[in-house]
């Protein structure tokens, strides 16, 4: 028996949806075959089978949801009358919190050697027993978890604290920071008696020979508290802040609810962290791309089937982007609140947000400054259909300086888009559209590209803004310069 486990995908994930599994339980899977498609919160990944065998369990099924490093399948490597044997019985799974969400691993086959080697580990926390009879009698406690944030499940196990002791004041029964520290005082910490020469007692740990010792097992649901998430109730500092319980949508009419999936999830947690960790600032301004449009409607019939061919307009935005950080870096960095330093990167990758059915993907052109205008073309044009067929490589959406949306295509004036953080600047253009303008005192008909800027005001400045703004106007005005330029 072979225990295969999620590998690691890439970096910062941390689970992977099940989408499809290539063979059924109890079918022969070739050495490096297709065995299953995942898709993470950044793309969807064939896995092969790294034995040949039989597929002897698997951990879930389609729309469930397994953490890296968790057992995927169980692969069994005896090939002998395979065709011939009914699948193994599988001991019942428990039920995952909810569609989307990591699911508690099924447990492994019955009757295997593997129970022997994934029997659950003995309990690395300990505290001791209350001795005031006020804890519950083990089959008085709850079954499922209690509810509470990833940070309070940590604090819970450094404490040494049974979440199913803990009594809940947040919302919807949720257990707050707060309440685990009032119940490890009430019920773990030494009494505090008075001490000779009024000094305050010290705290023993607790005895580990005692007979009170009581072993708390780390909630199952402790494994996704590495994430860099908070609970928007629990956030200190912020006045006012706290996230009341959704209303019953149920009693005006009829509802469909459909859960976040990978992609769209991740897009939903990211733009959380980003409005509330970023003092965003727009800048807004528009270039004249007259001359530009006409040199690539000149060009483009002369470069028909050819890499880069249609020489969009995207392209030269990426070129002038480049340039622009080159001379302004501090739009080309990351902060870091933890050393309270600023990461000035000394290379330009560009992250393009790509519209996709399963929702906003930012791959990342790297090196643009290195890069002609006509590689930039090409490279766009491979990159946004093998997004969009679902086919880019985790490595491809990693590693972004700056980002640049554009909705030019599906039309609008304007837009304010939040910065693709830990980045600090992301550019956005609208669609670029004839209008009159005036120039020179006159009034003439010009094709006009709306761009906004957003970016961290802790990094930079309006001034700073205002400059980068300039260059990149200056550029996309005049491609001859541009071309010069690069």
């Amino acid at each position: 028996m072979h225990e295969f486990k999620l590998p690691d995908l890439g970096e910062g994930i941390h689970e992977a949806e099940i989408i499809k599994w290539h063979l059924p339980v109890g079918q022969v899977v070739q050495l490096d075959a297709p065995l299953v498609d995942v898709e993470t919160d950044k793309a969807t990944v064939t896995i092969p089978s790294p034995y040949a065998g039989r597929l002897h369990w698997v951990a879930g099924e389609v729309g469930d949801t397994v953490l890296v490093g968790k057992v995927l399948a169980v692969i069994d490597d005896a090939t002998a009358g395979m065709a011939d044997e009914p699948p193994p019985p599988v001991v019942a799974e428990r039920k995952s919190v909810s569609k989307g969400q990591a699911v508690e691993q099924k447990a492994l086959p019955s009757g295997s050697d593997l129970e022997k080697k994934t029997s659950p580990p003995s309990a690395p926390y300990a505290r001791e027993a209350p001795s005031s009879g006020n804890s519950a009698p083990p089959d008085s406690l709850p079954s499922s978890p209690r509810p509470a944030a990833p940070a309070t499940r940590r604090l819970a196990r450094e404490l040494g604290v049974d979440l199913r002791l803990v009594s809940p004041s947040g919302p919807a029964g949720r257990i707050t920071p707060e309440d685990v520290r009032r119940h490890h005082q009430q019920q773990v910490l030494p009494e505090k008696r008075p001490v000779a020469g009024g000094s305050a007692p010290s705290a023993s740990l607790p005895n580990l020979s005692s007979p009170n010792l009581k072993l708390v097992p780390p909630d199952p649901r402790d494994e996704r508290e590495e994430e860099p998430t908070t609970e928007l109730s629990e956030l200190v500092g912020i006045p006012f802040l706290q996230v009341d319980p959704l209303p019953d949508f149920e009693r005006w009419g009829p509802v469909e609810r459909m859960p976040l999936r990978s992609i769209r999830r991740k897009t939903a947690q990211h733009m959380v962290t980003a409005s509330l960790v970023v003092p965003h600032v727009a800048h807004m301004d528009e270039a004249d791309v007259t001359l530009l449009e006409e040199f690539r409607r000149q060009e483009k019939p002369k470069r028909t089937g050819q890499a880069g061919g249609s020489l969009s307009l995207l392209a030269f935005v990426l070129k002038a982007v480049a340039a622009g950080l080159t001379e302004n870096p501090e739009f080309n960095c990351s902060l870091d609140p933890v050393a309270q330093e600023t990461v000035f990167k000394k290379y330009i990758h560009i992250g393009v947000a790509v519209d996709t059915p399963r929702g906003l993907i930012v791959p990342v052109i790297r090196e643009v400054n290195r890069k002609s205008i006509l590689q930039l073309a090409s490279e766009l044009e491979q990159l946004v259909a093998r997004t969009r067929d679902n086919q880019l490589q985790p490595a491809e959406l990693v590693g972004g300086s700056f980002t640049v949306t554009n909705i030019g295509a599906l039309g609008g004036t304007g837009l304010i888009p939040v910065v693709n953080y830990p980045e600090v600047a992301i550019l956005g253009m609208a669609a670029a559209r004839p209008r009159p303008v005036v120039v020179d005192g006159e009034i003439a008909i010009r094709t006009m590209l709306p761009l906004t800027l957003s970016f961290d005001h802790r990094v930079a400045d309006g001034g700073h803004a205002a400059r980068f703004m300039n260059e990149l106007v200056r550029r996309l005005g005049d491609p001859h310069a541009l071309l010069l330029e690069t």
